[in-house]
């Protein structure tokens, strides 16, 4: 079990020379969206995901999460039984903008310093494919919410929409098209 403490933004822009930084092709399905049991294939690796808010982190930005490891046949069988659109996407792993805490803050912390330095804390960017072609959205997943409270937005970042459900991928997969 984990704890996924993340901000989530639109995007205005891309960010220069997108195609020099690493990223994962990923495909996602929903069996249930509350709580969210997803399958997922990330390049070549399959798992299940289970998503929750339990009742005493209600109001705060983390979530419980639990990954369970699928083979290929797996989920094929599982994503046939998906309700809803499937996500495709391609995520850009992007280093952190530079301005992303303030000095202070990183030497109050230096974990969190250390943390972004060695690229432990990356901006996620989501490129959506069909039936989404063209939605951007970019995540950061935080140690604490110390820190997420303290990050500034990079300035490709539009809107701060974390917590907006309409713009999580379970949502997504309810969608009309």
């Amino acid at each position: 079990m984990g704890i996924e403490i993340e901000k989530k933004f639109t995007v205005k822009e891309l960010p220069k020379e997108l195609n020099k930084y690493p990223y994962h092709i990923i495909e996602q399905g929903y069996l249930c969206v509350n709580p969210a049991v997803r399958v997922r294939r990330e390049d070549d690796k399959y798992y299940m995901t289970y998503k929750c808010s339990l009742p005493e982190d209600e109001g705060g930005i983390g979530k419980t999460e639990y990954n369970m490891p699928l083979t290929e046949e797996s989920y094929a069988h599982l994503v046939e039984k998906c309700d809803g659109n499937i996500i495709r996407k391609i995520r850009h792993l992007i280093p952190l903008n530079e301005d992303a805490f303030d000095k202070e803050y990183l030497s109050a912390n230096p974990q969190i310093r250390s943390a972004a330095q060695s690229g432990d804390i990356k901006i996620e960017l989501d490129v959506f494919k069909a039936p989404f072609d063209g939605r951007l959205l970019a995540e950061v997943e935080f140690p604490t919410e110390e820190a997420a409270s303290a990050y500034h937005p990079a300035s490709w970042f539009l809107d701060d929409v974390t917590g907006d459900y309409r713009y999580s991928n379970s949502s997504m997969s309810e969608e009309k098209i």
